[in-house]
């Protein structure tokens, strides 16, 4: 599968560059097209993005949706195969996840099955973010069995694209049990949205863990789990809300430190008629781009 990989033994601990943004689902396109603009705009040093419609793909298509994601992939494949050097085409290279919610393990696994294949027919989702995943080891072998089959229905689903899709122009953006080798390059990560530290099995269950999501005042003081050690950076994610501009760089070391290689940082806070926290750009969006500098995901 393409999350049982080899372990590493070191933590890459020094540099910026090896920082990207794994934004966990902004509003609705509608509702913050700057937010879903950003995203594309060249040089932003993007991993993932997750779109959430109602907590999952919705009962429809939506043509806003459906838009955001076609530019989205767009925006991946000139940063992967435009004509200039490659040194200077570092476009926004992200992959676009659908959002599933596992409810901490209380969804049946067939009513998350149908929600995966609505995003891949609809959206052309490149993997998956599976939201409320529950950490505990008594829910290990559910997870496993959800990732397993999601790898492969990503891999049986890559073999049959072929050009364009319904609902999509491929110019304008309109409208794995093998390994990540046999996947394609167009197939992106199964992420588990834990926002704490699980058990240790669940690091051979997906791809990358998010091991915090929280505010500030918890992270500046949190501690990482020792068995994490054993993993490159890239196998791990923070988001973390209420970070003030002022602190950035601590919040930066911290990540570092704790070896995560994905990282939202965001000064809203969720109050004052926030509902959610990430679902827009933190005020200093072009000085965190700045900081982290270009990149793709490969």
């Amino acid at each position: 599968m393409p999350y049982l990989t080899s372990t590493g033994t070191t933590r890459r601990t020094d540099g910026a560059g090896q920082f990207g943004f794994g934004v966990p689902g902004y509003a609705h396109p509608l509702l913050a097209p700057t937010e879903w603009a950003e995203l594309t705009r060249p040089g932003t040093p993007l991993h993932w993005a997750v779109l959430n419609i109602d907590d999952g793909p919705g009962a429809r298509p939506d043509p806003h949706c459906l838009e955001a994601a076609g530019r989205l992939r767009n925006a991946r494949e000139r940063a992967l195969h435009g004509d200039a050097p490659y040194d200077t085409v570092r476009a926004a290279g992200g992959r676009l996840l659908g959002h599933l919610d596992l409810a901490f393990g209380s969804r049946p696994f067939g009513e998350l099955m149908a929600d995966a294949q609505s995003f891949l027919d609809w959206y052309r989702v490149d993997g998956f973010y599976l939201g409320r995943c529950p950490s505990e080891r008594a829910h290990l072998p559910a997870v496993r069995r959800l990732t397993s089959t999601l790898a492969t229905v990503l891999e049986h689903g890559e073999h049959g694209r072929h050009g364009g899709h319904a609902g999509y122009d491929s110019h304008d953006g309109q409208g794995g049990h093998d390994g990540r080798a046999g996947r394609g390059e167009a197939i992106g990560p199964l992420v588990l949205g834990l926002g704490k530290h699980p058990h240790p099995g669940y690091a051979e269950a997906a791809d990358q863990l998010v091991t915090f999501c929280g505010p500030w005042t918890d992270y500046r003081w949190s501690q990482v789990a020792e068995w994490t050690a054993g993993y490159p950076p890239e196998r791990f994610a923070h988001f973390v809300h209420g970070v003030p501009r002022t602190h950035l760089d601590e919040a930066m070391r911290i990540a570092r430190w704790q070896g995560a290689g994905t990282i939202f940082f965001t000064d809203r806070d969720g109050q004052h008629g926030q509902t959610d926290p990430f679902a827009a750009l933190p005020s200093y969006w072009d000085e965190i781009v700045s900081r982290i500098g270009p990149g793709i995901s490969e």
